[in-house]
Parts: structure tokens; sequence; C-alpha cells
């Protein structure tokens, strides 16, 4: 059970049309859609999108995620230096890299970038990978834009309230 909630500061999603939208991107993309590309390569994408974003709710919901699904906690824990490691495969190495690049939207770079996944993706697992991470994109967004605030449950939560 999680010890943390959320508060949107700013609005509520239900309120608009978007928010159904990226509910109905979530069921072919989401964390629990079935893909064909590797499931522990999917969330770590997920995860990597949002720490480049940063998003506090995508951080916290995808880490526990990453764990969920077996991924190594040292290898979900230095994820953001992944390019200093040589815990991720070559493939891994390859999506990484493209999700940064799709997820910054680095023009120059990213004619390369699709170029070495091809290396070790067929064409359905390139279009799962990018569309994983356009998904994450507009989740984080989307959390941004609401204001998703994490809030720990707990009352010792505040170090100086001891």
């Amino acid at each position: 059970m999680s010890d943390t909630t959320y508060t949107n500061q700013r609005f509520d999603p239900d309120l608009t049309s978007f928010h159904s939208l990226a509910g109905e991107m979530a069921k072919a993309f989401g964390y629990k859609a079935e893909l064909t590309i590797d499931g522990q390569l999917a969330q770590l994408i997920r995860l990597r999108v949002a720490q480049l974003t940063p998003c506090s709710y995508c951080l916290i919901l995808h880490t526990r995620t990453a764990f969920e699904k077996g991924i190594n906690p040292d290898k979900v824990a230095h994820l953001a230096s992944w390019r200093q490691s040589e815990m991720f495969h070559a493939s891994e190495r390859a999506a990484l890299a493209y999700c940064e690049g799709l997820t910054d939207y680095d023009l120059n770079a990213f004619p390369a970038l699709h170029e070495e996944l091809t290396n070790h993706f067929n064409e359905t697992e390139i279009a799962e990978l990018a569309a994983v991470i356009i998904n994450m994109n507009v989740w984080t967004r989307l959390k941004l834009a609401q204001g998703a605030t994490p809030h720990a449950v707990t009352e010792d939560a505040d170090p100086e309230s001891s």
C-alpha cells in the first residue's frame, strides 16, 4: 500500500476530454499494456521519461513498478547515469538514447538514434518504443499541468516536527 497521496494543485484533469484521451493511450501503451517489447525495458523507458521531465507522480509510480517487474534496484537507482554503466545491454542503451532524443526533441541527433535502434529492434518494436515514450511524455505533462503534488501520509514525514 502506498504511503503517498497526491493533490491536484491546479486543475482536475477529469473536467476535460484530454484526460479520457490520455486514459485511452494508457490502455494501449501504459505500464499495464501488453507489448511485444520486453516489459522491463518498457518500464525503464517510462522511468527515464519521468526523470527527464521530471514528474514526481510518475517517478514514484514507475520506480515502484520497476521493482514490481523485478528490475534490479541498483539498475533503477542509477538509471539517470546509464551511459556510465555496464549494467545496461546494448539494446537498452539504444532504447534509452532514443528515449532521450525523442523526449528532448533533439532533431539533429534523432536520425542516428533511430538508425541505432534498427540494429536491435524490428519495426513493430521501434513503433512500440516510440508509443511508450510519447505516452509517458503526455502523462508527465498532464501531471505537471494539473499540479500533481506528492504528500507523505504518515505523521512523522516532517523531520522538523520531531
